[in-house]
């Protein structure tokens, strides 16, 4: 019993530690989840989306510095039209070269060649006939076209009418004041002249509609700036454009009678008849109450019960349900909140 009692009590605590730190892996596994959800709303997205939009989304992967104001102010700027406007840009070079030869195979127009000169601009192909001091395609100081002239723009007029471009004729004139005591100046000159350009051309083939512009600038656009009295600023311009899009044509006699609507006409008298016939509709309905209401007389009967059925109220159709593609658009940034 006193060798029990001496030995010392000896408890052994048994102290559980936490398990080793399992590290980052699920944020790894959880990050490309999430990059995988996020890859299927895009492909989703774009699927539900219209063709310019995807237009613009495949225009950037192409070429992301030209084409990210897509969707902004501008339109322009896609890979598809970078191809499409280097195409028009070889069909102008080619129509340039074809006119260089058939003037150097004229005898009367190989004098004339430094006073035509063709150049490629953004715009179009652009093709000025530069006067010279005594005049060279229209007599001086009048809008009549000289023969030099009448035979160029027959060429001209030759090979443009074949082509689907849109064409702007311009007309310039040096800063020389045109002598005229009943107002006809520059202005007058430069848009007579660009406008005998047209009428001949038109004569001589082109379409009535593939001219869309006919432009005078008298002196303010000046080809040699530091001299504005230089015979070379008068001169006429004739741009092919890159577009191949034309201008409808009016009829003044049919927009007159009514046969024609003018741009934006439809909307209106659409918006009119509407309100006619809401016009229309009050006063029948406040025709119909004032029958429908009894007369006050002292000899009149009351009126009979009616035994007709309430009249059902109109069925109306369920509402549709939204569709796993709107969700998702929902979801979207810019989506309905």
């Amino acid at each position: 019993m006193a060798d029990s009692k001496s030995r010392p009590i000896i408890v052994i605590k048994k102290i559980v530690g936490h398990a080793g730190h399992h590290g980052g892996a699920w944020k790894v596994a959880y990050a490309d989840f999430v990059t995988a959800m996020m890859a299927l709303f895009i492909v989703l997205w774009l699927m539900g989306s219209s063709t310019k939009v995807k237009k613009a989304v495949a225009g950037y992967f192409n070429d992301p510095k030209g084409t990210g104001a897509l969707l902004g102010t501008t339109l322009s700027g896609t890979g598809v039209s970078d191809a499409i406007a280097s195409a028009s840009t070889d069909q102008l070079q080619k129509l340039k070269d074809k006119l260089d030869k058939e003037i150097q195979a004229r005898k009367e127009l190989v004098k004339l060649n430094k006073q035509i000169e063709m150049t490629i601009t953004p715009e179009g192909l652009r093709i000025e006939l530069i006067e010279g001091k005594n005049g060279t395609f229209f007599q001086s100081g009048s809008a009549q076209l000289s023969p030099s002239g009448q035979e160029l723009l027959s060429l001209l007029a030759s090979e443009l009418k074949t082509l689907p471009n849109s064409l702007l004729i311009e007309g310039h004139t040096d800063a020389t004041p045109y002598p005229s005591t009943s107002g006809y100046s520059n202005w007058d000159l430069s848009a007579d002249r660009a406008n005998s350009t047209r009428r001949l051309m038109q004569q001589d083939g082109v379409r009535s509609n593939q001219v869309t512009q006919v432009r005078g600038y008298a002196d303010q656009m000046l080809r040699v700036k530091s001299n504005p009295f230089d015979p070379s600023n008068r001169r006429i311009s004739i741009l092919i454009k890159n577009d191949s899009e034309t201008v409808p044509t009016l009829l003044a006699a049919n927009v007159v009678n009514g046969l024609t609507p003018l741009p934006g006409a439809e909307k209106t008298s659409a918006t009119a008849k509407k309100g006619a016939k809401a016009q229309g509709a009050q006063p029948a309905t406040k025709t119909a109450a004032v029958a429908a209401t009894p007369v006050a007389s002292s000899a009149a009967k009351p009126p009979a019960p009616s035994t007709a059925s309430p009249a059902k109220p109109a069925a109306t159709a369920p509402a549709a349900k939204p569709s796993l593609m709107s969700k998702f658009k929902d979801m979207l940034p810019g989506g309905k909140k």
